[in-house]
């Protein structure tokens, strides 16, 4: 194992090396040095080649990709942006477009079509071997984010019967063409699942053992019409390689491998970033986002927000008179907001969070809100304890600030430590009464709860000045 400061620094260095191969390819290219390209890519990874091809542009990139090895070549096209492999698609013959689907596992074959236009996704169909044709179509008519929709229908399953010796034949036989052969699945002749066993336990066997002495028949498996995100977390609960999915009548129809999961886990957490920050998703690179395409995923949550701001604006206008009667209250305006702000957002992060790891549910709403009314008032008395003090020796001592009284000292404490408790609450409760009611839990982040506590911390600041000052 290396340690953490070596890998870092491995990286580092790889990193600093690639970056220095574009120029070093251009520089082949011109000089027409194919055999030299073709082994600087050879001892790189698919993600790295993938990579160096985005580099070096459109006007490159099919050269370099018809330099690659066949099976290699196969492995860079699945790294590739959706706008690369559609330009290298219709860049390519009849005959090249069936080597590359010949060499993709079913799986990654439906990711590709997905993003592909219908006149792609036709031509990829009308040169797919039929058996790979009938597979993509059947998963392709699952709902987008359903387990079903991202499961390789390519697996290896055994008898119950066979013995560990016709295992391995078997194992043998077919296994070149399976995406994982760690794990096996064990069915009935309708298909049923039976049980799994690892690659690892057959070779610790005996060849004459028999696999229904060996498989393990406590099943954790998935359904067709599972969510793919839960799936996806529990291939992590269960630190499982591959998780096996059924359909309505309990047959095993396909697995989902943890690299599908990852690419689920990192598709879900990007949408909750941008869902938090209130943009709509979107599905490419930020580099390679046009500016109306951001355009168009940020607007519409902005102009949602700037027009429920107006509530705000209704409030101040409303509270007009007091403020002009105790102008030093405006100045710690911006202080209240932010500080109500920033304790929902807090909270909000932390419950979105454990209801995506499925650490709370609805059931649990009570009790979240208890424990976030203990912590915020613990945090509101520390915050309005440290303000009253600032207030106090910088702003009245320090800045000679002769308006900043006792009284409005209360005011604006008092106000924090109501400020941080309510918006807390609402902070923590919001995500799952969203959850509750079909709605991502993301939505109900930092700047909607932000709007809402920016008008509740006026109304409560002026209630407060109202009282303690008689205005």
């Amino acid at each position: 194992m290396f340690e953490s400061d070596n890998i870092t620094e491995f990286m580092s260095a790889f990193d600093e090396k690639l970056e220095g191969y574009p120029e070093q390819i251009e520089e082949f290219i011109s000089s027409k040095q194919y055999a030299v390209l073709r082994d600087l890519f050879l001892p790189l990874e698919p993600a790295d080649i993938a990579w160096l091809l985005e580099e070096c542009g459109e006007e490159h990139m099919p050269l370099l990709y018809r330099l690659l090895p066949k099976e290699l070549a196969a492995e860079v096209f699945v790294e590739l942006e959706s706008d690369s492999q559609e330009m290298l698609i219709n860049g390519f013959s009849n005959a090249e477009l069936k080597e590359v689907l010949d060499e993709l596992y079913l799986d990654d074959a439906v990711d590709i079509i997905e993003e592909m236009p219908a006149s792609v996704v036709i031509r990829i169909l009308e040169r797919a071997a039929p058996e790979m044709r009938k597979a993509m179509n059947e998963i392709l008519q699952y709902p987008e984010d359903s387990a079903g929709s991202i499961m390789n229908m390519e697996f290896l399953s055994l008898k119950k019967d066979m013995t560990v010796a016709d295992a391995f034949k078997r194992i043998r036989r077919i296994g070149g063409e399976m995406e994982t052969i760690n794990t096996l699945y064990v069915t009935d002749p309708q298909r049923k699942l039976l049980g799994v066993l690892s690659v690892r336990e057959l070779l610790l066997a005996e060849e004459e053992d028999l696999i229904e002495d060996l498989m393990d028949t406590d099943l954790i498996w998935a359904t067709t019409m599972d969510d793919k995100e839960e799936v996806a977390q529990a291939l992590s609960r269960y630190d499982f390689l591959a998780m096996p999915v059924v359909d309505k009548e309990n047959r095993l129809v396909g697995i989902i491998t943890v690299d599908d999961a990852m690419d689920v886990i990192e598709e879900e957490t990007t949408e909750d970033f941008e869902r938090m920050a209130a943009m709509l998703p979107s599905d490419k690179p930020y580099l390679r986002t046009g500016v109306l395409d951001t355009w168009k995923a940020r607007i519409p949550w902005l102009m949602i927000l700037m027009l429920s701001a107006t509530f705000t604006g209704m409030i101040l206008s409303h509270y007009e008179g007091a403020l002009a009667a105790c102008l030093v209250l405006n100045a710690y305006i911006p202080m209240l907001s932010g500080t109500g702000g920033n304790s929902g957002t807090q909270a909000s992060v932390a419950v979105i969070r454990a209801l995506s790891l499925d650490e709370v549910d609805f059931s649990d709403v009570l009790r979240v809100l208890w424990k976030e009314l203990r912590v915020s008032f613990v945090c509101g008395v520390c915050l309005a304890v440290a303000n009253f003090a600032k207030m106090l020796l910088v702003d009245r001592m320090l800045l000679g600030n002769a308006e900043v009284t006792l009284p409005v000292c209360a005011v604006v404490c008092l106000t924090i430590l109501f400020v941080v408790v309510f918006a807390k609450c609402v902070g923590c409760s919001l995500p799952i009464l969203a959850e509750k009611i079909g709605l991502d839990p993301a939505v109900m982040a930092s700047p909607f709860i932000s709007t809402i506590v920016d008008a509740t911390s006026l109304l409560i600041y002026f209630r407060f000045a109202s009282m303690l000052l008689g205005i």
